[in-house]
C-alpha cells in the first residue's frame, strides 16, 4: 500500500494511503496520554475531574498503541456534525484495504516488537457496517497479527436505517466479540441525543431511531466490556436518563461522554460544547444523573492540540486537495 502523506500530529501520525480502488484513504497511528490523563470513569476508580488534558508524555505503544482506519472511501451518512461527506460518497474499502492500514500503521514503529493493547478502530472514514470486509478482516487480523500485539478491535457506528443487513453485521460482530475475540473487542454506538428530532437533525435522517437501535440489539448480551453508547456533547443536545433505561440495559450498556469535535462542520453549524476541553461542569450534570439511573460513564476528553491537528476524519484529505 503506498503512503501519500505522513501528517505528524501531537500524539502520533495520519496517513494518508491510496487504496486499491486508487482513491485515497485515511487512517490514524497513535499513542495516549493515559487513562489517568483523560478519562474520568468513576467504576474505574478514576474519579479526578477533567479540566483540560495538557499535551505532554505518552504512554510507550508497548503498553497502548491505537490504530484507526478508515472503512470506506468518504461517506453516504451525512452527519451535519462530521466533515468526510466533502470528501465523497462513502465506496466500500476492500479487504486488502482494511488489513493493509492495519500493517501500514505498525510498520511505522519497528522498534516496537509487542504491544499490551493494540486498538484497532473502526472510526475514520465511512459507516463500518455497510461494509462486510470489515468482519472478514477482523477474523485475518486475529489469526495472522503476531500474538505479541494484543489486538482489541473497536466498530463505531451510527447504525444507519436504511442498511437492511445491519442486524446481521451487528450480531455476527458481537457474537465474534463474544467468542473468537474472547470479549476483547468493542461496539460502540453514537447517540449523541434522546430526542428524535434532534437525532433526525444531525444524522441527516439516516441513523436508526433509539427504538429502532434497541430492536437491533435485542437477545445481545456482551462478555468482556459492555457495549458503548456514546454521546458528542453539543450545546442544547438534550440526553435523558430516562429513556435510555427503557431501551438500554445498564447491565449490558455503559455511556461515554466527550466533547463535540471542532470540525469544519461543527464550526460551520456553531455546534459546540462550551467549555468542553478545559472545564469539567459542562459534563457533571449528565454524568451524575447516568450514575443515579445505574450507568457505568466514562467522561473521555481529548487534548485541545489533537482536536486542532487535522486529527477528525478527512480533515488531512481535504487539506490536501485545497493546495
Amino acid at each position: 500500500m503506498q503512503i501519500l502523506n505522513r501528517v505528524p500530529v501531537p500524539t502520533g501520525d495520519i496517513l494518508i494511503v491510496l487504496g486499491e480502488r486508487k482513491k485515497p484513504l485515511e487512517m490514524l497511528s497513535i499513542g495516549d496520554y493515559g487513562k489517568e490523563k483523560n478519562l474520568k470513569a468513576d467504576f474505574l476508580g478514576l474519579s479526578k475531574e477533567i479540566r483540560g488534558v495538557p499535551h505532554g508524555k505518552l504512554l510507550p505503544l508497548e503498553e497502548k498503541w491505537v490504530i484507526t482506519i478508515s472503512t470506506q472511501y468518504g461517506c453516504s451518512m451525512g452527519c451535519t456534525f462530521c466533515d468526510v461527506p466533502k470528501v465523497g460518497p462513502g465506496v466500500n474499502a476492500t479487504f486488502n484495504d482494511l488489513i493493509r492500514q492495519v500493517l501500514e500503521g505498525i510498520k511505522l514503529h519497528p522498534e516496537v516488537k509487542t504491544t499490551k493493547r493494540l486498538n484497532i478502530h473502526y472510526a475514520r472514514m465511512g459507516e463500518p457496517t455497510w461494509n462486510p470486509n470489515v468482519l472478514d478482516a477482523t477474523k485475518w487480523l486475529k489469526t495472522h497479527i503476531d500474538p505479541e500485539y494484543t489486538i482489541h478491535p473497536v466498530v463505531s457506528t451510527m447504525m444507519p436505517r436504511h442498511n437492511q443487513w445491519l442486524k446481521t453485521f451487528i450480531h455476527t460482530w458481537m457474537r465474534m466479540k463474544n467468542r473468537l475475540l474472547g470479549g476483547n473487542a468493542g461496539l460502540q454506538i453514537s447517540l449523541n441525543s434522546t430526542d428524535e428530532d434532534q437525532r433526525r437533525k444531525m444524522f441527516s435522517g439516516n441513523a436508526c431511531s433509539l427504538d429502532e437501535i434497541a430492536k437491533v440489539m435485542e437477545g445481545i448480551i456482551p462478555s468482556g466490556r459492555k457495549i458503548t453508547l456514546n454521546v458528542a456533547l453539543a450545546d442544547g443536545y438534550i440526553v435523558d436518563p430516562s429513556i435510555l433505561l427503557q431501551l438500554f440495559s445498564p447491565d449490558d450498556y455503559l455511556v461515554k461522554i466527550t466533547p463535540m469535535h471542532n470540525t469544519l462542520a461543527c464550526i460551520e453549524g456553531q455546534l459546540t460544547t462550551t467549555g468542553g476541553y478545559k472545564e469539567y461542569y459542562c459534563y457533571k450534570e449528565l454524568e451524575e444523573k447516568l450514575k443515579a439511573a445505574g450507568y457505568d460513564v466514562i467522561v473521555f476528553v481529548p487534548s485541545r492540540e489533537e482536536d486542532e491537528s487535522k486529527i477528525t476524519c478527512g480533515n488531512a484529505i481535504l487539506a490536501e486537495r485545497s493546495h
